[in-house]
């Protein structure tokens, strides 16, 4: 009688370092290819966060800016002390004031142009505003304009600022005070912005500075992360036919021009950002050279991703006023 025993037979040596071989292969591809899967996925998300931030900043901006100089049924006007502008509201102790003799948020008794609009590049000029503490080389730009539609005495909001306007005369008043009786005048809310770029932590963000009855100019606004350089050109007519002849940098415009001293009148303005992703990227080096308008940004080498945005804001209103 013969007995057989089964046997399994295992693998040979050479059979298992082929597969050790074939698994470390196919595990070094899956690895490679995650790792490309999650660069691609990196990239991808800074792109379009930085054509997002760009675009949200440039919105903010573009709808503040288009704007300049509108001051009611009293548009293109310049305003004279005491005379067809008058201040009844209450002055804030916490002022934003700019550069020139007529620069605060409500106009004083000064015989110089009522300042709506001036800007500085922070630590280039020789004149900058004490309220605030932007980043170095970029640019900070200041406003004030009504904002309409204009409103009913009874939909006024006391911490806000307002202006009754007709069309010869101006007067600025608290938001929760009586409107002044002007015949046939309109009511607007009054507002002044600066924008600005200051770094929170290592995150350069674009801010906004805003005046209120009870706070002054010290209500800040974070809008925009990101927004690391802005860089502002002023084109000027300089014929009269409401177009721009020219395009400057801040430091070009003179105190001449911002007080209407000479025969130019701004008419646009080109707004250009450099936007950072807030993240780093250690597989990726920046060694691009931007352009923003006239100024050239160096090559940072670090490992943030960068994109320009730029737009052109034509303005509707004149700002520094025709001879």
């Amino acid at each position: 009688m013969r007995i057989y025993h089964n046997s399994q037979a295992g693998l040979s040596l050479v059979e298992l370092m082929v597969a050790m071989l074939i698994s470390l292969f196919l595990t070094a591809g899956i690895f490679t290819m995650f790792s490309m899967s999650s660069s691609n996925v990196t990239t991808t998300t800074q792109f379009s966060q930085l054509q997002e931030n760009g675009r949200i900043a440039l919105a903010i901006l573009e709808r503040d800016l288009s704007q300049l100089g509108f001051m009611g049924d009293v548009t293109g006007t310049d305003f004279v002390f005491n005379v067809n502008a008058t201040v009844s509201a209450t002055i804030p102790t916490s002022d934003c004031i700019g550069g020139g003799i007529n620069n605060r948020s409500f106009p004083i008794n000064q015989p110089a142009h009522f300042r709506r609009l001036w800007g500085y590049e922070a630590d280039v000029s020789p004149f900058e505003l004490a309220c605030i503490s932007p980043n170095s080389n970029t640019d900070v730009i200041q406003i004030k304009r009504l904002v309409g539609p204009d409103v009913l005495a009874a939909d006024m909001t006391s911490t806000r600022y307002y202006a009754a306007a007709t069309s010869n005369q101006i007067e600025f008043f608290d938001g929760g005070a009586t409107p002044p009786a002007l015949f046939n005048s309109r009511i607007w809310e009054y507002q002044h912005h600066v924008y600005f770029i200051e770094n929170e932590g290592d995150i350069p963000v674009l801010k906004r500075r805003t005046l209120s009855t009870g706070n002054g100019m010290n209500n800040e606004e974070q809008l925009v992360e990101g927004i690391e350089n802005m860089r502002i050109l002023y084109g000027f007519d300089s014929n009269g036919d409401d177009t721009a002849d020219s395009y400057m940098p801040v430091q070009n415009v003179s105190s001449l021009m911002w007080d209407n001293e000479l025969f130019q009148r701004l008419v646009a303005l080109r707004v250009y950002l450099l936007v950072r992703s807030t993240s780093q990227d250690r597989s990726y080096t920046n060694d691009v050279t931007y352009q923003l308008g006239d100024k050239e940004i160096a090559p940072s080498n670090d490992n943030y991703r960068r994109k320009i945005v730029s737009t052109t804001v034509v303005l509707a209103n004149p700002i520094i006023i025709r001879n």
